[in-house]
């Protein structure tokens, strides 16, 4: 059985915005402080549902727009992983000031501010660093989405 294009941009836009969420809430209810590279994710995946979203009127340029910002967050999750989170400093990496230069930590601090350095926001989420979650769901939403992209026959 085939999956509908329209269903997979929409459960990839819930899963997104539940990731963002699930951020929130362990930073809420575990004390678990985000870094530049965390609320950067966020950021990512906040743009990967409205891509997502997007797609449900124009399915294949919605799913390409997607699985690009999935990469981009699949590679953000890596930086953090091998080289942000052994550095005790997070202040001016490009993570820092792209979520400077939106504004957006200023306008939402409660998801988009970076309250921790890289090293203090290394913590584990049921026996994995955070960023692989997050990575694993990047690489995830990209698959699915380059799969969107270019399979035949692609319909609503």
């Amino acid at each position: 059985m085939a999956v509908p294009s329209r269903a997979l941009l929409g459960a990839t836009a819930a899963l997104s915005l539940a990731a963002v969420g699930a951020a929130v809430y362990t930073q809420q209810t575990w004390d678990m402080l985000p870094c530049p590279w965390c609320v950067l994710q966020r950021l990512i995946f906040v743009a990967i549902a409205a891509a997502a979203l997007a797609g449900l009127a124009l399915p294949r340029l919605g799913a390409a727009l997607a699985a690009l910002l999935a990469a981009c967050g699949l590679a953000a999750a890596l930086w953090q992983h091998f080289v942000a989170a052994s550095s005790a400093s997070c202040d001016l990496t490009l993570a820092d000031r792209l979520m400077a230069a939106t504004g957006l930590d200023e306008r939402f601090p409660d998801v988009f501010m970076a309250m921790a350095s890289c090293a203090d926001a290394k913590v584990n989420l049921a026996g994995l660093p955070y960023e692989v979650w997050s990575g694993g769901l990047f690489a995830l939403v990209l698959a699915a989405m380059l799969w969107l992209t270019f399979r035949r026959g692609a319909g609503g």
